[in-house]
């Protein structure tokens, strides 16, 4: 047994290094041998396409398919490269001589290429000294070349066909493991290049000539034989279009960047594939360089795809972003499974050339009205016959919703024309949105108005109640995405349509109990599991007092029916299980099936009424979570009345826990009322201010202008005196005084400010004196209901002293201090009772800024009132 063990890890040993050293080109190879291996030692499958000499190591998928290039191919054994049959013996169990170059040309009966060989007088070098790889032409390869081109090699064998030969050498050995994509070797004439490419597929190609035989070593390097005459290459791609006169009409379209160096696959449209465009097309494009660029980077590849590289069709990403098909049908081959291309593997420095017949145009250069599809004629029918086409325009920027064919039944064909219209204008974007824009909970503006909400999932995208088929296009003014339904904008809250539908009447009862109505009204995005009257049937009037009178038993059966978010059916991932998490906690699962919905494996008859505010999904069971038990007999029994799919659990003395209400949201709402009255009734402004959450609480401003006038004084001195700053505060009854007195010097002003504060009557004084010209009389007037207090407060320059009353309910308290009417003195009063001092020192202060600010002006009464309920 450990014998064993250890032949197997020498054998996986050595095919590990193997394929450390290996290539795509020896891993096919080696494929080959293993699904040979019944033929013998050293034996390879190979598949042979029928009706052509082609044959191929091919890949997994070619041979379990059976055919190449979508024709049937038939499988062949030969001996792997390498090895020989012995007369007698199964397989191939010897090993082929080793010789050298040119010997090695007739060991692998390539010996056209062995007679060029010697009479271009190649043969000598092919059999001295050195370390050579050949790229030897085929017999069959030969044959095939131009008969032009092989005359004038024929007819010139010292020159003509010594460089040829010579160009299908390098200067070193060269096995396929070290031929690697994109290489540039150098030939042994004039050091021209000669073009690598090796693919996945395992085929390795010379300037797009496939390596048919490949790895035969010789004493002086190793032979490939490949299937064609390579030819030299010294053109770009641009040069090349430059001087073909039947690709003039896109050479002049070409980018710049196609005359460097790189390694580029341009399928380039012929002259008289621009004529079948039409001049309407070209005319309209022409003007507009960004689709001309992405129409000429459609028909460019940034990598190098030899036509005999392409064994069936792969998808391939063009240098505009979008994808092309590349495939092949026998030795055509064929763009987007259509078969048009005229002439294949022209190669240049750059890259290959492929001529098409047909100019390819991506849908980035189309208007997003050309990107409609067969399954979506109908709504594009519709958007013209009903007159919409126009608001579609070629510089207009939109995005199509279109739904398939079959959205419209004849039922829906049978509605009024101005509601489909609506109902087509919703389906119709007024911005360029794509897919990769959409995100959950964006709002896209439509034609007709309506803002429609997008929904994301793990596996779909859906805008209200219709998800998305794949196949959305990007065009050049904006984006087409396909629609499973008709879209139907909500238009109700989940409360209107509960109440409109009058299945729901105890279900919003026992809403209302537990306090949980204003979640159905308010804004959000919910999903709720609604339960019908019909889930409760069986229910006493006693037995709904007692669920409500436990409202944390009743909110938590109520919130199980509840997600956060929008799911609808189509956002479902369909055959597994959904969890949803409630806003009790626990999950909902749920089961999206044939269109239809199970949660909890309870039935959900009516699914995806939308609303503005989240998504009503029908069902005609209580929900419960089954891992919460019941703590009471009595509700335990009234639950097993009304929920039979699951056996609720009792556990004596249980109580259900508190939900915290987070997701209620607190509503304010502000209104402002002004009015403004003539005569002797007062201008009023009212502020109210609603907050809801529970009963609401109302405050109530108020402001007065009217009022019997009462004295508070304040007076403000600036002097041109000696700087002289005293602050006087005196405090108590008739015989208590303290004085607080700060003098510094600044700039040579007087202020002198003073605060008496009296138990009966209470008094403040506040003088600030400024000299100025010409005598102003201001009154202003604050006035605060509630206890009995007067504050008053007067500004007066020249004339006789105006009054304006501030009057707070009751019989005021007052106190007066008046202060002459000199000219150019301002004088301010205000009385204020003792348990207001805080509020009106700041008052006062506002006040002295406000004397100070505008001592040029005329007569001012404000008066403020307070109410609170």
């Amino acid at each position: 047994m450990k014998l064993v063990s250890v032949v197997t890890l020498v054998v996986l040993t050595a095919w590990s290094l193997d394929r450390a050293d290996g290539s795509a080109y020896d891993t096919i190879v080696s494929h080959s041998r293993i699904r040979a291996r019944k033929e013998g030692p050293n034996v390879c499958a190979l598949q042979q396409v029928m009706g052509t000499k082609k044959k191929y190591f091919s890949t997994c998928r070619n041979w379990y398919k059976g055919s190449i290039c979508g024709k049937k191919a038939i499988v062949l054994y030969e001996c792997c490269p390498g090895y020989m049959k012995l007369e007698g013996m199964r397989g191939c169990p010897a090993v082929a001589p080793i010789d050298n170059v040119h010997g090695t040309l007739g060991l692998l009966k390539a010996t056209k290429t062995q007679e060029y060989a010697e009479a271009s007088s190649i043969a000598e070098e092919l059999s001295g000294k050195g370390s050579f790889t050949m790229f030897a032409p085929s017999n069959d390869a030969w044959e095939e070349l131009d008969p032009l081109v092989k005359a004038a090699l024929v007819s010139n064998v010292n020159v003509e066909l010594f460089n040829a030969l010579h160009y299908h050498m390098v200067n070193s050995r060269l096995l396929t493991k070290d031929l690697k994509n994109s290489m540039t070797l150098t030939s042994m004439y004039n050091e021209l290049g000669l073009y690598i490419n090796h693919y996945s597929n395992g085929i390795v190609t010379v300037n797009c000539a496939r390596i048919i035989h490949g790895n035969q070593v010789a004493t002086n390097g190793v032979v490939h034989v490949v299937d064609r005459v390579v030819s030299t290459v010294s053109s770009t791609i641009k040069d090349t279009l430059e001087v073909d006169d039947d690709l003039t009409s896109f050479s002049v379209r070409t980018a710049h960047q196609l005359g460097e160096p790189g390694q580029y696959t341009l399928f380039a449209p012929t002259n008289r594939a621009f004529e079948k465009l039409g001049s309407g097309y070209l005319e309209r494009i022409m003007g507009d360089q960004k689709i001309m660029s992405a129409l000429v980077n459609y028909h460019l590849l940034n990598s190098v795809q030899c036509g005999e590289a392409i064994m069936m069709g792969t998808v391939y990403e063009t240098a505009e972003g979008s994808s092309l098909q590349i495939g092949c049908d026998g030795d055509r081959l064929t763009v987007n499974g259509i078969t048009m291309v005229l002439k294949k593997d022209i190669v240049t420095t750059n890259g290959v050339i492929h001529l098409i017949d047909q100019v390819l145009v991506p849908d980035s250069a189309k208007e997003v009205m050309e990107l409609v599809g067969e399954n979506q004629s109908t709504f594009s029918d519709m958007v013209a016959e009903l007159g919409l086409s126009a608001a579609l325009g070629p510089g207009t920027e939109y995005t199509l919703l279109a739904p398939v064919n079959t959205v419209f039944t004849d039922e829906v064909m049978r509605t009024d024309q101005t509601l489909l219209k609506e109902t087509l204008e919703n389906h119709i974007l007024k911005l360029k949105v794509t897919l990769s824009e959409l995100y959950n909970g964006q709002q896209l503006e439509t034609l007709f108005g309506n803002l429609l909400r997008v929904f994301i999932y793990r596996t779909a995208v859906c805008i209200e109640n219709a998800c998305m088929l794949r196949g959305g296009k990007e065009g050049s003014n904006g984006a087409l995405h396909l629609m499973r339904s008709l879209i139907k904008p909500a238009r109700r809250s989940m409360y209107e349509i509960l109440v409109a539908d009058g299945r729901f009447r105890v279900f919003l009862s026992l809403m209302e109990s537990a306090g949980l109505t204003q979640m159905l009204e308010q804004e959000g995005s919910y999903t709720v599991f609604a339960p019908t009257d019909d889930a409760f049937n069986g229910l006493s009037e006693e037995d709904l007092t007692l669920l409500t009178g436990d409202v944390n038993a009743l909110r938590t059966i109520l919130l199980y029916h509840f997600s956060n978010g929008v799911f609808i059916n189509g956002g479902l991932e369909g055959g597994v299980t959904n969890l949803l998490k409630t806003l009790q906690g626990q999950n909902l699962q749920v089961l999206s099936v044939n269109n239809s919905i199970h949660v909890n494996s309870v039935d959900v008859p009516d699914n995806d009424l939308m609303a503005t505010n989240g998504v009503v999904h029908v069902v005609k069971n209580i929900l419960y979570p089954a891992n919460i038990p019941v703590g009471r007999e009595d509700l335990l029994l009234l639950l097993r009345k009304i929920i039979k799919y699951i056996q609720i659990k009792f556990v004596s003395g249980y109580s259900y826990s508190e939900i915290p209400l987070t997701f209620i949201k607190r509503t304010t709402t502000t209104t402002t009322t002004h009015f403004v009255e003539t005569g002797e009734m007062p201008g009023v402004t009212k502020v109210t201010r609603v907050i809801s959450g529970g009963e609401p609480t109302i405050t109530k401003v108020t402001r007065v202008i009217n009022a019997e006038p009462i004295t508070t004084t304040v007076v403000r001195v600036v002097e041109e005196e000696p700087t002289l700053t005293s602050v006087t505060r005196v405090i108590g009854g008739d015989a208590s005084l303290n004085t607080l007195t700060v003098h510094g010097e600044t700039a040579p002003t007087v202020t002198k400010v003073t605060r008496v504060v009296h138990t009966e009557p209470s008094s403040t004084k506040v003088m600030r004196v400024v000299e100025g010209e010409g005598p102003t009389l201001t009154t202003v007037t604050r006035v605060v209901p509630g206890g009995g207090s007067v504050k008053k407060v007067t500004r007066v320059v020249e004339g006789e002293p105006s009054y304006t009353t501030l009057t707070r309910g009751g019989e005021p308290s007052v106190t007066k201090v008046t202060v002459g009417g000199e000219p150019g003195l301002t004088k301010v009063t205000r009385i204020i009772e003792s348990e207001s001092s805080v509020f009106d020192r700041l008052f006062v202060m506002l006040l002295d800024h406000a004397v100070e600010s505008n001592r040029d002006t005329s007569l001012r009464s404000v008066v403020f009132y307070f109410s609170a309920q």
